[in-house]
């Protein structure tokens, strides 16, 4: 496997992309607006639920090959870190609907040039997603997505069960027949799983120093990895916040983070999302290791801390780490306005940590 050279060419923009971002971003802010009145108080506008905020430390791995040496993992290091599990609509429901589960972590104190100017701190985001490819993987596809995505997300909970189930159903009998669930049916056909056994994944390219890749962590103690598959029975309204809070009560997780090095631009695409790369042209390589200790996960002030006053943005890194692809460009631009307005209208300043003990016990 030899890994294509990062070019600013291997991003394709097309000519109508601003107009279809403006439109988009528009979209989503309505959205917001609407859930800002429901609710009363401004959430964000994709994994709106927290399920936990973790603190915890990152350790590259020692010895690694020339390739791999890229960006934050050039040189064996342990930094601090901060991570919100989440679930994924862009309204807060009971946790008995199945639904995406998102993993996001900030490396805090990353040195190197930085991708927005306007956003301070020296810390790296990395987003995270339990399926490895998005159901809508470029911004056409996209904005035809969004408004049932948005109309799924505000829907009765009974409504969104049927839905649920109905394409888990599909996926099944898709299965059966020897087929591959397109990412619209692996994205909508979740099951309620323990999401500290889950695998998690940028879905979306981004560059990887000299390199292209996609990341993803995987679970590596052995009391996560047990979790895999296991359903979390009696789930009610918050059951996931309920269970990885009872889990960090008295036990801590590994997880290992890997690289897949894009080896083919046809096969392994940078601006199509919905593609996921195949192992067998570059298999995911361990980079690094997420370490967390036992804690309180869903106390009131770190709730209050991750919901209202930290903010998770895949540009809010390094340019050896820049995010690529469409998905990615849209991404820029949406989740700086989201930011912006769920703190202006909660009236909280936002804020990067930067040491480990900036996040509340």
């Amino acid at each position: 496997m030899t890994p294509i050279r990062f070019t600013p060419d291997v991003e394709v923009i097309d000519p109508d992309e601003q107009q279809l971002i403006a439109s988009i971003v528009e979209q989503m802010a309505a959205s917001s607006r609407c859930a800002f009145e429901r609710h009363r108080h401004a959430i964000r506008d994709a994994h709106a639920k927290s399920n936990g905020l973790l603190k915890g430390e990152l350790v590259v791995h020692d010895n690694l090959p020339p390739a791999l040496r890229q960006g934050v993992f050039a040189v064996p290091r342990t930094y601090a870190i901060v991570a919100r599990l989440s679930s994924a609509p862009s309204d807060i429901h009971s946790d008995e609907i199945p639904a995406a589960r998102g993993f996001a972590f900030k490396i805090i104190g990353v040195d190197g040039e930085r991708l927005v100017a306007d956003i301070e701190g020296h810390n790296q985001d990395f987003l995270m997603v339990n399926f490895p490819a998005l159901a809508f993987g470029t911004l056409p596809k996209y904005k035809r997505m969004l408004g049932l995505l948005e109309a799924n997300a505000q829907a009765p909970d009974t409504f969104q069960r049927l839905v649920a189930g109905t394409a888990h159903g599909a996926k099944q009998v898709l299965e059966s027949l020897g087929g591959t669930p397109g990412a619209t049916l692996d994205g909508l056909a979740r099951d309620n799983h323990h999401p500290l056994g889950e695998t998690y994944h940028t879905q979306a390219a981004l560059r990887y120093g000299d390199h292209i890749a996609k990341l993803s962590i995987a679970p590596s103690s052995g009391n996560v990895r047990a979790l895999h598959g296991k359903n979390i029975d009696d789930i009610g309204y918050a059951g996931m916040r309920e269970a990885i809070a009872e889990h960090f009560a008295t036990q801590g997780a590994e997880y290992t983070l890997s690289v897949q090095l894009c080896a083919d631009l046809e096969r392994m695409p940078v601006e199509d999302a919905a593609i996921a790369w195949p192992e067998e042209l570059s298999p995911h390589v361990p980079v690094a290791t997420l370490r967390f200790a036992p804690q309180s996960t869903a106390h009131p002030a770190r709730q209050v801390y991750g919901d209202d006053s930290l903010s998770f943005n895949p540009w809010n890194g390094v340019a050896a780490h820049q995010p690529l692809g469409a998905i990615m460009r849209v991404r820029r631009v949406a989740y700086e306005r989201s930011s912006a307005f769920r703190h202006a209208m909660n009236a909280r300043p936002r804020v990067e940590p930067v040491q480990a003990s900036d996040i509340p016990d």
